[in-house]
């Protein structure tokens, strides 16, 4: 009785120590946001404030539109998820529900296109997005991901924990694919797909490279990049950087904590099917 106390005190902070090793940074960066640039460049380095000072913040604010750079953010990743939910579901429906010829072939070369570093594609999908003239909008921002390998595994997962007789006794009453799927399917699938919302809209949210390439103008502009044109402007002025950086990590933050519940019951709810 007593190991078993140890070892759970000993799992406890095992597992306390790693939640603050990760959330340390962010602390640690909002304090130092609050901070003047004197406080910044102090020896030896502070970790607190001695004045709570909003400069920075109101700073960062003036030289960049952090709001314009978020929103813009916030709408490519509503349409990516949105548009992965549909073609995921599609998709893992066909894969879960239906018998066809070289089935699991098929699966098995959706699956591997996982192993595609994405760096290796960008320049093919430029070239696309250019000659479809979707350079500098929300369509050339959004349209290579509108579908994911990942996505459809997940739910592909999942559906298959549905039983078959659900399914059966649905056709018997005359029910269709498209109804069995919205009315049934969907429903049940809420984990899953929420957990892949979240899984999404992170990975879109912290993308760097292909907004850089795809658009053209300010207004444009999503918040990563935003966050990078503030640190050439304000290389000197750390805690500016630090404010707006802090400013754009809020909405990461929120679908995470609101979403990790999801996430993980959506990851493994089809770990017993296969």
């Amino acid at each position: 009785m007593k190991t078993k106390k140890v070892l759970s005190s000993l799992s406890f902070s095992g597992k306390l120590l790693i939640g603050l090793c990760i959330i340390a940074p962010v602390v640690i960066g909002f304090s130092l946001s609050l901070m003047t640039l004197r406080e910044l460049s102090s020896v030896p380095p502070r970790f607190l404030p001695q004045v709570v000072d909003f400069y920075a913040y109101i700073e960062a604010l003036r030289l960049v539109p952090v709001f314009r750079f978020l929103a813009n953010s916030l709408v490519v990743c509503t349409i990516v998820m949105g548009a992965q939910v549909i073609t995921c579901s599609l998709a893992a429906y066909a894969f879960a529900f239906f018998d066809f010829k070289f089935k699991r072939v098929l699966f098995i070369a959706v699956l591997s296109t996982i192993m595609i570093p994405v760096d290796s594609i960008i320049i093919a999908n430029f070239l696309t997005i250019a000659n479809l003239y979707l350079l500098d909008s929300y369509a050339g921002l959004t349209l290579p991901f509108m579908t994911s390998a990942i996505g459809i595994f997940i739910l592909r997962q999942f559906f298959l924990t549905i039983p078959k007789e659900l399914h059966e006794a649905a056709v018997i009453d005359g029910c269709g694919h498209t109804r069995f799927l919205l009315s049934v399917v969907i429903p049940l699938s809420k984990p899953a797909i929420a957990s892949l919302c979240v899984y999404i809209f992170i990975m879109t949210y912290n993308q760097f490279l292909w907004p850089l390439l795809v658009t053209n103008t300010t207004s444009m502009r999503t918040a990563q990049i935003g966050i990078a044109f503030l640190s050439d402007s304000e290389a000197v002025n750390y805690a500016v950087v630090l404010a707006a950086s802090m400013m754009v990590l809020v909405p990461s933050i929120l679908v995470f904590v609101l979403g990790q519940k999801y996430l993980i019951k959506g990851m493994t709810a089809g770990a017993v099917k296969g």
